[in-house]
């Protein structure tokens, strides 16, 4: 039965329930907007859902395996060691997943959003279309806040199905392959690549360009190309992926490298070559919204859209592909629809790779710090100099700082080591701030903690380092 002759009204309407989407609508409700959200398949998104948190947590299992077979450093022996991935998998899903998701769905009731399912259609800039299987029905709104996100490309001869796995197939397995082949060693290859290697898989990552994890500074990639050679995964760089052909109880995977083709056995292979916005398919065309050639929207420094009706935040826009990237995008847009005076402000944007060890980085390379035409220095400061990185048994790694040479200012840093995630946050505070080393050095960290680390490379950069 088709229903929804009658456009019902909205007031704000967010289309997608992802990292930002969700925070888009609690805001526009915390702004004293009244809220409805759209979302087709679940709540949280593909982060939440089948993404960043999930993959966050078996790489959090692998970890606890691999120390549960080697802890001799530590006076830690073990035996019979097993893994029960069947209960690993149940609590991604039902201990971290589902806990997630129904908070999400608590806050949404909480703030008195209105939860709409089903797919969004835009008829113009000013209506639009949710329909279910069996039924659709017409919305008018004031304004559209669209965080449709992003799904993995398909690349040609690696159709998803069967043994051909994207991400979420990637995630979703129902027991550690012996062998897995990955297509793309970027962040979601190197750290699920990592996961499965510690988890007993024998991994193979195939990567396009010269160096795995492209985004990151070579020194700092190389402690991760290290890890990866101790866990016996094969990294095969500048090699172009050919074909993937399913066996029904194996895949051959061929591929390319120094002009040769060669091939290779696995039980899975999994591709991991990026992401596409979901922007198509959706009546944008129609609201009159423009889009660059690669699909994504164009938005001004509020999140607005040629149309002054609609804004578009996260995967969908330019810029890098983050959870907390769309989050901050999302409150920014919903306080711009209440007539607030604020603007994106991308000089501090986090990036963090969860590998062994993990990798952070926030604001300039001193590469982009010379490109800029800034004079900048730059300062490092080991992990073996840190206490609590010595008694974790964990001093593999560094943090350097980028600073002006005039006055010290802190313009960019790049952490790799153990708790990189969350040191780099302090970090992004200072270059937001426009701190400078000392007010990084006097301030009293507590000890002793990976946190002294930023304090004492912040003395190292004013020249009067302690601990080196």
């Amino acid at each position: 039965m088709v229903v929804g002759d009658f456009a019902i009204e909205l007031d704000t309407v967010v289309i997608g329930a992802g990292p930002g989407g969700y925070v888009a609508a609690i805001r526009a409700a915390e702004m004293g907007q009244k809220v409805a959200i759209i979302e087709r398949e679940y709540i949280g998104g593909v982060c939440l859902n089948v993404g960043c948190v999930p993959s966050k947590a078996l790489i959090s299992a692998g970890h606890h395996y691999h120390d549960a077979l080697d802890s001799e450093m530590f006076g830690v022996s073990s035996e019979k060691v097993t893994l029960d991935f069947a209960k690993t998998q149940d609590w991604k899903e039902n201990g971290v997943v589902n806990k997630l998701t129904s908070g999400v769905k608590f806050l949404l009731k909480k703030h008195k959003v209105e939860i709409i399912e089903g797919e969004a259609f835009f008829v113009d800039d000013k209506n639009l279309r949710v329909i279910h299987p069996d039924s659709a029905q017409t919305y008018s709104f004031n304004n559209a806040i669209v965080a449709t996100g992003s799904r993995p490309i398909e690349i040609p001869g690696f159709k998803f199905g069967g043994r051909v796995l994207d991400s979420t197939g990637g995630l979703a397995l129902e027991k550690v392959p012996e062998k897995f082949v990955i297509i793309g060693g970027g962040v979601i290859g190197a750290e699920l690549g990592s996961a499965y290697a510690n988890l007993g898989a024998e991994v193979t990552i195939v990567e396009g360009t010269p160096q795995i994890l492209p985004t990151y500074e070579k020194d700092m990639v190389q402690l991760v190309e290290k890890d990866f050679k101790n866990k016996g995964i094969k990294v095969i760089t500048s090699a172009m992926a050919r074909e993937a052909v399913d066996n029904g109880d194996s895949v051959t995977v061929r591929y390319e490298v120094d002009g040769k083709e060669e091939t290779i056995d696995a039980d899975y292979v999994m591709v991991t070559v990026g992401r596409r916005p979901n922007t198509n398919d959706m009546g944008l065309e129609q609201a009159g919204v423009e889009l660059t050639d690669r699909g994504l929207i164009k938005v001004d420094k509020q999140g607005r859209t040629n149309v002054s009706s609609i804004y578009a935040i996260g995967d969908i826009v330019p810029g890098a592909a983050l959870a907390h990237k769309a989050s901050y995008e999302a409150k920014i847009a919903a306080e711009a629809i209440s007539g607030k005076k604020v603007a994106v402000d991308y000089k501090a944007m986090p990036a963090v790779a969860f590998t062994d060890p993990e990798l952070a980085s926030v604001g300039m390379t001193i590469k982009d710090a010379k490109e800029a035409g800034l004079e900048a220095k730059a300062f490092k400061f080991p992990f073996s100099g840190n206490g609590r990185a010595l008694s974790l048994g964990k001093t593999e790694g560094f943090i350097r700082l980028v600073t002006t040479v005039e006055d010290n200012v802190i313009i960019g840093a790049q952490i790799a080591g153990v708790g990189a995630s969350d040191m780099v946050s302090e970090l992004a505070l200072a270059i937001e701030s426009g701190m400078n080393a000392e007010d990084i050095a006097l301030t009293i960290h507590p000890h002793p903690s990976l946190g002294e680390i930023v304090m004492d490379a912040s003395e190292l950069a004013l020249g009067l380092p302690i601990h080196i």
